[in-house]
């Protein structure tokens, strides 16, 4: 890829404007400094462009939609009284000359508590900016040194979407030679309009070791019934290093709660299990959870 190239598509990227709906986010950021512009090269001053506040979809699984349709979509979901846009599509591309890109952002709108709500976008703006900024640098390096393949998707995944909670998964997919998958969700309390946090679910930390336990009890049992079902875990015979071993969750272990109101604890591809298992997630049982849950309000 040329040099010309590389400006045009920067340049493109960078002079898109930004949708009405988003604006305001974007100028209360400027405001409060937590957006700051940078001159680099012979580029003007950073505009947050519209690749900036859209929603990308891959394939990481067969349930995710990559539509080309749905890229401008607006899904709707109702809360207290009002309309809650949940994604908006828009998307910046690139395959050439050995280099992939698909990276798009969300715009959730509708939200009475807007703090939440511009919390949550300018998030996903910075995330994608940053992302965005690192894939170009890199191809720019692997052009100095005669070429290479290069591949980057960024996007989201609706996992609950009901009258009490939504759940948007968010996911970067790197890959050079082999691929990496890292996922993070939100899960949204639509009706007290908060974020929910895994340690705000339970009485006190016990849930850690509880849900461990069980996770570990999953594993083994899946492996039992399916020996190509492998993970990182005490039990399942390999050859292992001990500092791989799956022990016990975090505090900020990535999950959210699904339609049937259970839990579920997420792990990023290579987390607890070689590569080729992908992004696993397993269904915490209620039944061992109810004498240590808040109550019963998201989980049942």
């Amino acid at each position: 890829m040329k040099d010309n190239k590389l400006e045009r598509l920067k340049k493109e990227y960078m002079d898109t404007p930004i949708p009405n709906e988003l604006d305001f986010v974007v100028r209360k950021a400027f405001k409060q400094g937590r957006i700051k512009m940078k001159r680099k090269n012979n580029i003007n001053k950073l505009v947050v462009s519209a690749a900036s506040i859209a929603v990308l979809t891959i394939g990481i699984t067969a349930g995710v939609n990559t539509s080309p349709a749905l890229a401008e979509s607006l899904s709707q979901v109702p809360v207290v009284g009002n309309i809650v846009r949940v994604l908006r599509f828009r998307e910046f591309k690139l395959d050439e000359n050995g280099y992939h890109a698909d990276i798009q952002v969300p715009q959730i709108e509708g939200l009475e508590n807007k703090e939440l709500e511009n919390s949550l976008n300018l998030t996903y703006i910075e995330e994608n900016k940053k992302l965005y900024d690192q894939f170009m640098k890199e191809i720019e390096d692997l052009e100095k040194m005669g070429g290479g393949h290069l591949g980057v998707d960024s996007g989201y995944v609706i996992k609950t979407d009901n009258d009490d909670i939504l759940s948007i998964g968010h996911y970067i997919v790197n890959t050079v030679g082999s691929s990496s998958t890292v996922f993070k969700y939100d899960t949204i309390d639509k009706k007290n309009e908060v974020l929910i946090t895994l340690p705000s679910l339970f009485k006190d930390n016990s849930y850690i070791e509880t849900i461990s336990e069980n996770i570990k009890e999953q594993m083994l049992e899946n492996n039992k019934l399916d020996e190509s079902k492998f993970y990182w875990v005490e039990g399942i015979e390999g050859e292992v290093d001990d500092s791989l071993l799956f022990k016990t969750i975090s505090d900020t272990q990535n999950f959210y709660i699904n339609d049937d109101a259970k839990l579920v604890i997420s792990f990023d591809k290579y987390e607890v299990a070689p590569g080729y298992m992908g992004v696993l997630e397993f269904v915490i049982p209620t039944d061992i959870l109810t004498d240590i849950l808040v109550g019963n309000e998201y989980i049942r």
